[in-house]
């Protein structure tokens, strides 16, 4: 492939600032400065990579700082919702994912919802730290208490088979059930951090309920909203009894710890049992959502590459974007953090990292969504307007509804109050 040239011209600045998510996967950020310097040389452009930690949610507030100031980086890697928040004053890229898209394929439906507004796109979807949240269960809990062979339904390195069919959200039930009583209780989250907001947001898709419609209605009455809460009003008496205060490293210890038979997670939970946990790490594998009335939604939690429209260097920060998202690159990125990272593009779920990862080898095959596996990715609040689904996204309306069933209130107290909710975000 031809490199991605940069021609220089009287008013093209020859510095580029980016302001980069600071990986959790250290590896990964030598390998994007690699790649910039390599575009930057080529290309007689200054790069300059800084990586901001999402811890205290430093990167969003660096964001929100140069927003308002109108200076600061050219490129923001934003986090999930943070492009509807700054889409006003983003440069659009319809002609990045044009190209991208017609050598590459879509992108999954779930990162057009967050990285459109009014049709145009406004930042290019990436790859890195970009992640699926679906199960990631015990091997052998799950076979020898709740009967479930998961491997069995999806092998390494192949795709899943006709037990795959078995895997339903009445089944999950089961399981919990059955893993409650044996003390492994499933790490699932009634929190209001985006794991629990991710996991409920799944649950609620599967069974086709929307609290918000399309237009910006509220609809928490529907069949299918009560639907939902009625298996969940179910599923709740078998999670753990914090579930309500669980953070988004709550999942991750109750694996680790070797206390859980399944929670809904990117491999990260996987990767730190691997180096405190050994035993455990052995015993996990990641595997699809459960099916429920309306299909398999996998959560999917996006990052996405935007350039300020104040920016002096928009020509610039558009051909390195391209060049960062050209499949060698990905796939670099990718091999460095041993998989984390899950390409937007599914013409690009076919690297080896995924059938090369131990322990036990494939662990994390069915981590990327593959064509055996029937499910899309989804972003909890969908098919809401985005301006109002990031109200009830970051308030956590929906593990809230749940929560409120496990502290024992009926199905109707939880709709009058989540009507009553989201009737202010709508207004």
């Amino acid at each position: 492939m031809l490199p991605l040239v940069h021609i220089r011209t009287g008013r093209a600045a020859g510095k580029l600032s980016v302001g980069f998510w600071d990986h959790w996967v250290p590896a990964g950020n030598e390998v994007m400065k690699k790649q910039c310097a390599a575009w930057g040389a080529k290309n007689q452009v200054e790069v300059q990579p800084d990586f901001i930690t999402s811890n205290g949610s430093k990167n969003i507030m660096t964001q929100a700082a140069e927003a308002q100031a109108k200076t600061g980086h050219d490129i923001q890697q934003f986090p999930g919702w943070e492009t509807q928040n700054h889409a006003d004053q983003l440069e659009p890229v319809d002609d990045v994912m044009k190209r991208l898209t017609a050598k590459y394929g879509p992108v999954t439906k779930a990162a057009e919802y967050l990285f459109t507004k009014k049709k145009s796109w406004v930042a290019v979807p990436c790859s890195s730290g970009n992640q699926n949240k679906g199960p990631c269960g015990r091997i052998s809990v799950l076979k020898e208490v709740a009967g479930l062979d998961i491997v069995k339904m999806y092998p390494a390195s192949a795709p899943a088979t006709a037990e795959a069919d078995k895997w339903t959200y009445d089944a999950m039930l089961k399981a919990a059930e059955a893993c409650k009583k044996a003390n492994m209780t499933f790490g699932i989250g009634l929190g209001t951090t985006p794991d629990s907001v991710d996991t409920a947001g799944s649950l609620f898709a599967a069974f086709g309920a929307h609290v918000i419609t399309e237009e910006g209605g509220v609809d928490v009455r529907s069949d299918p909203v009560r639907q939902a809460l009625e298996y969940a009003q179910q599923l709740v008496k078998y999670l753990p009894d914090d579930a309500v205060s669980f953070d988004d490293a709550s999942n991750n210890r109750a694996l680790i710890s070797g206390k859980s038979a399944l929670i809904w997670n990117p491999p990260s939970a996987w990767a730190v049992a691997k180096r405190d946990a050994p035993q455990v790490a052995a015993d996990s594998w990641t595997f699809p959502a459960p099916k429920g009335p309306k299909g398999r939604y996998l959560p999917l939690g996006a990052f996405s590459w935007g350039i300020w429209n104040f920016s002096p260097n928009k020509t610039a920060a558009k051909e390195l974007i391209e060049f960062l998202s050209q499949r060698e690159n990905v796939e670099e990125r990718c091999n460095a953090t041993v998989g984390y990272d899950v390409p937007p593009f599914a013409s690009m779920t076919d690297f080896k990292i995924w059938d090369e990862v131990e322990p036990p080898k494939g662990t994390v095959y069915h981590y990327p969504i593959r064509p055996s596996h029937h499910q899309e990715n989804w972003i909890a609040m969908a098919p809401a307007p985005p301006e109002i689904a990031v109200q009830a996204y970051n308030r956590g309306t929906l593990p809230t509804m749940l929560a409120k069933l496990k502290s024992g209130q009926s199905i109707k107290q939880v709709q009058d109050w989540a009507e009553d909710e989201l009737s202010g975000f709508t207004r």
